[in-house]
């Protein structure tokens, strides 16, 4: 009489997940144009979300590390959404370069899903941005939600290249740290609770996330005019480019470098295609 199998662990080993995050982006990389777009849109409006109860908690007259944490804590809801719903974001698709160094995917797939999710993700945060302002929520507080979007846009573009890119890279270590995570627990309270530390960390670090800008720097360029100017700030749309493309690019090493490829050295055990 055989025995039965033992059961599936309830986390997975390292080696075990870095397999399982292959096999995802395997299936990120091989979907169709036209549902990735969607996704990503998805998935900039769910990230902009986010930001908005992050903007929301920083209004409020609160202890600044308090804030910073609870702020974080609140951004948190844009992940949760992206991962739980399942939406298509680029931080967390810088980690199709694992799939790509073992050879599962062509460096010409990352390159389509990166520019497709980039570009539906921008679609995503404006879209949001657009609609926040167009419901009068900015108004809260008596428009110190409004004034506090402009402060943290204003903020963000005043920022060195070297910190943008810096920040945006210990950015999206976290971030794809918390969608590595988020793939070891097998039940939905697994996948959440995976994800609130990271985040949280480096939101309340002052990290930079280039889809959380793709909303918050689009609403600080539309409600500048209905709050007093912030001191010296240089936000218009040109800095507002560079910011993004800073960011972005930080992003990718990051996330890339510190996780991808970290992993890849780490566990090389998985059998690279033919």
């Amino acid at each position: 009489m055989t025995s039965a199998p033992p059961p599936d662990p309830t986390v997975l080993s390292g080696a075990a997940l870095t397999r399982a995050v292959v096999n995802k982006e395997v299936e990120k990389a091989e979907r169709a144009a036209w549902p990735t777009f969607i996704l990503a849109i998805l998935a900039g409006m769910f990230i902009g979300l986010g930001g908005m109860f992050y903007t929301l908690i920083e209004a409020g007259g609160i202890d600044f590390a308090f804030k910073q944490a609870l702020g974080g804590l609140g951004f948190c809801v844009g992940l949760v959404l992206v991962l739980v719903a399942g939406a298509e974001l680029l931080t967390g698709n810088v980690l199709l370069v694992l799939a790509a160094v073992r050879r599962r995917v062509t460096w010409a797939q990352v390159a389509r899903n990166w520019a497709l999710v980039l570009t539906g993700n921008l679609v995503g945060g404006v879209l949001l941005a657009l609609l926040v302002v167009a419901s009068g929520h900015p108004n809260l507080d008596g428009g110190g939600v409004a004034q506090q979007a402009v402060t943290i846009a204003a903020g963000k573009v005043a920022k060195t290249p070297a910190q943008l890119l810096f920040s945006g890279a210990l950015c999206n270590m976290l971030v794809c740290l918390a969608v590595w995570m988020a793939f070891a627990g097998k039940t939905l309270a697994d996948k959440i609770l995976a994800v609130l530390l990271p985040v949280t960390a480096f939101v309340a670090a002052g990290f930079e996330h280039s889809v959380a800008d793709m909303y918050l720097l689009p609403l600080g360029l539309l409600l500048q005019g209905s709050v007093p100017a912030v001191p010296g700030s240089s936000l218009d749309a040109a800095h507002v480019a560079v910011t993004l493309v800073l960011v972005t690019a930080g992003n990718i090493v990051g996330g890339a470098v510190f996780v991808a490829l970290a992993y890849h050295f780490a566990y090389p055990d998985e059998p690279a295609r033919a």
